[in-house]
């Protein structure tokens, strides 16, 4: 057996060579080409996260499941009633859609809570506090997405910029979700998370600046 610790120096040493690869891909290779692979990227992203999870109990699916759910269900609703977090529409590049809304969405919000949650779990123990601060790290973190979504084709509102509405709305969707990683998932993987927290503020932040 590969031990824990190799394990996730292998998976941080993958997701920032995706990541960076993908960045100079982008910017100096073939743009589309390399847009066109977020879907695999945030798949692999995916795996790899669950498998630095320390321990996968029906918990860890359980809220993994709340995660997906929750957050689809929200984007539905955005998506074809304006409804949460105002009105806007999906590109073609996230794959598959259900309602209007890729099914990746509902991996990215499983990808976004756990590994905003098990940073924030490294400062705060109390979970109640702990699910306030993971929340407000996502929303913080869509300040640095929502510059770059419609650029890639991900996402679009009908307004220049995405509205407040769609901030208060993350921080609320999230808020729940949060509450239910840190009360239920015992056991954190806090070094795989923490680097990609830190690959998603520069890959979108060195986008949004651009």
């Amino acid at each position: 057996m590969i031990p824990k610790n190799i394990n996730t120096q292998i998976s941080v040493a993958l997701i920032w060579l995706f990541h960076v690869c993908g960045v100079l891909g982008i910017l100096f290779g073939n743009r589309e080409l390399f847009i066109a692979f977020t879907p695999v990227n945030l798949f692999l992203t995916f795996m790899l996260l669950f498998v630095n999870q320390p321990k996968m109990d029906a918990m860890v699916v359980r809220v993994a499941g709340i995660a997906f759910g929750v957050g689809l269900l929200a984007e539905i609703l955005g998506v074809n009633y304006g409804l949460i977090f105002g009105n806007y529409i999906y590109g073609e590049n996230l794959g598959v859609k259900v309602f209007g809304v890729p099914l990746l969405i509902g991996v990215n919000w499983i990808v976004l809570t756990f590994i905003t949650g098990a940073t924030t779990s490294r400062w705060i123990s109390n979970p109640w506090m702990a699910g306030i601060v993971g929340a407000l790290l996502m929303v913080v973190l869509d300040l640095f997405i929502e510059p770059v979504a419609p650029k890639f084709d991900f996402w679009s509102f009908d307004t220049p910029t995405a509205p407040l509405q769609n901030y208060l709305g993350w921080f609320l969707v999230a808020l729940p979700i949060q509450w239910a990683y840190h009360f239920y998932v015992k056991e954190k993987d806090t070094t795989f998370s923490y680097h990609l927290l830190i690959i998603q503020f520069l890959f979108f932040g060195t986008f949004a600046l651009l």
